[in-house]
């Protein structure tokens, strides 16, 4: 066959070969690749073993099921307790062994846990000390400025409580018409 060309579009037919025996082959030349060789021969004999050995366990159970139903039937009194005693036991078991398993996982990961702070806590602990030391400072200069707020209010408070006696008295004996005002007194009020 030959290429066929159109405007827009290029289609090109090629023949089909044909390998031994007419059979069509649409797989390139190379064929599987030595990996998938390999897994196949490497798998074909190791799946047939196993399913013959899975359908040999199958029809031993069945064969001994058959045999051993009638011991069954005759001794299930005793058996049904038995076989739910040992499901409780295996069911202990089995728990027993989850919340171990569980109880070392969860070890595990703590200790992970305490290994990757102990990694970081120089560093961090660093970083808290320097914190805690800005902190100080901050509420010391704060203390500090509160003190001095409380201090220049209270001596502003004196100042305007503290009169002179003299001004007073200087008054009240003029008033009176008494002429020793020799004595002063200052008189300081605190405020409560």
């Amino acid at each position: 066959m030959a290429d066929v060309r159109t405007h827009s579009h290029q289609v090109q037919v090629h023949p089909l070969r044909q390998h031994e025996g007419g059979i069509k082959v649409l797989y390139p030349q190379s064929g599987p690749s030595s990996t998938q060789v390999l897994a196949v021969v490497a798998g074909v004999p190791i799946g047939g073993t196993l399913l013959t050995i899975a359908g040999l366990t199958l029809a031993g159970s069945v064969i001994g099921l058959m045999l051993a139903f009638p011991l069954f039937v005759i001794f299930s009194p005793v058996i049904v307790p038995a076989a739910f005693a040992i499901g409780l036991a295996m069911t202990g078991f089995m728990a027993s062994g989850a919340i171990g398993l569980t109880g070392l996982s969860s070890m595990s990961w703590v200790l992970n846990y305490i290994r990757r702070a102990r990694e970081h806590l120089p560093e961090e602990l660093e970083e808290a000390k320097q914190r805690l030391a800005g902190m100080a400072e901050y509420v010391g200069q704060r203390t500090k400025d509160a003190g001095q707020t409380i201090e220049d209010k209270a001596h502003d408070v004196r100042e305007s409580k503290t009169y002179d006696v003299r001004d007073r008295d200087t008054k009240a004996h003029t008033a009176r018409g008494d002429k020793d005002t020799k004595t002063t007194h200052e008189v300081r009020v605190a405020s409560t």
